[in-house]
């Protein structure tokens, strides 16, 4: 039986709302004069991050509402069906191509890209499967080892689009939830080296990778080439100071800095806002994180411990993904900054499993701080 249901853990929406309203800011600072040059509208990114981002609250707080213990019953249909459109997505016809890489599939004027939807689905399967014996995680072939097959699967096929940061991202989503199902040390240090291993064979075997690996270590050695976004981003970052140029008065943002609206933001953040605005993001973050594991812990449902667990590591293992992409501390990869990058999928999913993890929230035992 569940606690008594208690209002949503006020902390972790207000946190969510800051981060939002940054995003669709520096959204528009960010993009405004691209998108001048491309559609003769200022607005035209800000606009549809707008639309999105109403979208997101509404899926935020339908999910608030849904009695989340109904999705174990819809656990495995929900994960079929996101296999079906990741399969459906390297489609010719059916995929849309972006440069060189398949992600997206055209529903109207929204590209829908299915990896979101793996994301949630796969928590949700790992939270289920884990939660129902909890004493099989000690045992590898039978706790860890059905869940790795599932998760290799979808980021095999997700490196096919190909997208190494996503499929990345996802491994350290089900890591971080074996983990908290009490997996044995040896297991996990062992998934650890095999992981960085699967890691340096994916970057060995695609030329583009490597090129992107060999700059991350030394940028100025292709400074026009694979060393080009690192380079700018650190331009970015560094002529923002301690205060930053103030907001909507980047530089780099005149088509010197690629992605500036997506995976790069953090760099105009850092460049409009300064040392001061970059940390105040990450502060949010860092909050986002805390408040997800109080959730977490507090939660008596396995279930839904799990659940807040996988929601909370994708959005922080996703953060820090792209912020240590901008600041040059890992290699280029394309990755959203949550709830801050253009993207419609993106940011609807992660509203969605933010409006779970408020729905969990309203049934833990803590008393609200």
């Amino acid at each position: 039986m569940r606690p008594k249901k208690n209002p949503p853990d006020f902390v972790l929406f207000i946190t969510v709302l800051s981060l939002l309203s940054l995003g669709l800011i520096m959204v528009l600072s960010a993009s405004e004069y691209s998108t001048l040059i491309l559609y003769d509208d200022s607005f035209y990114y800000f606009k549809r991050q707008l639309i999105w981002a109403a979208l997101g609250l509404a899926a935020m707080f339908i999910m608030l509402h849904f009695d989340y213990w109904k999705m174990k019953r819809l656990t495995v249909p929900i994960l079929l069906f996101s296999f079906v459109v990741l399969i459906l997505v390297l489609i010719p016809g059916i995929g849309k191509e972006v440069n060189g890489a398949r992600r997206w599939i055209g529903i109207g004027p929204i590209p829908f890209s299915p990896a979101e939807l793996v994301k949630l689905s796969l928590i949700i399967f790992t939270a289920y499967g884990l939660a129902r014996e909890k004493e099989r995680v000690k045992n590898f072939t039978k706790g860890v080892l059905p869940y790795l097959i599932v998760m290799t699967l979808a980021a095999g096929l997700i490196l096919l689009q190909p997208d190494l940061g996503t499929a990345m991202s996802l491994a350290g989503i089900v890591f971080v939830m074996i983990f908290a199902a009490g997996a044995r040390m040896a297991h996990l240090g062992s998934l650890g080296v095999a992981g960085l291993v699967a890691i340096g064979f994916a970057i060995a075997l695609e030329p583009y990778r490597l090129k992107r690996f060999l700059a991350f270590l030394d940028p100025w050695a292709d400074p026009q080439g694979a060393g080009f976004h690192i380079i700018q981003g650190l331009y970015a970052i560094g002529s923002g100071g301690l205060f930053g140029l103030g907001l909507g008065q980047s530089k780099q943002k005149f088509l010197y800095l690629p992605e500036n609206h997506t995976d790069f933001i953090f760099a105009i953040i850092g460049e409009e806002l300064g040392f001061i605005g970059a940390s105040l993001v990450i502060m949010l973050f860092a909050l986002f994180i805390w408040r997800g594991l109080k959730i977490a812990i507090t939660s008596q449902d396995p279930f839904a411990c799990l659940m807040a667990t996988g929601i909370t590591a994708w959005v922080g293992v996703q953060a820090i993904i792209n912020i240590g992409v901008v600041t040059g501390s890992l290699p280029v990869t394309g990755i959203p900054l949550p709830f801050i990058s253009f993207g419609g999928t993106s940011l609807i999913f992660t509203m969605a499993a933010v409006g779970i993890l408020l729905n969990i929230s309203r049934y833990t035992t803590a008393r609200r701080k």
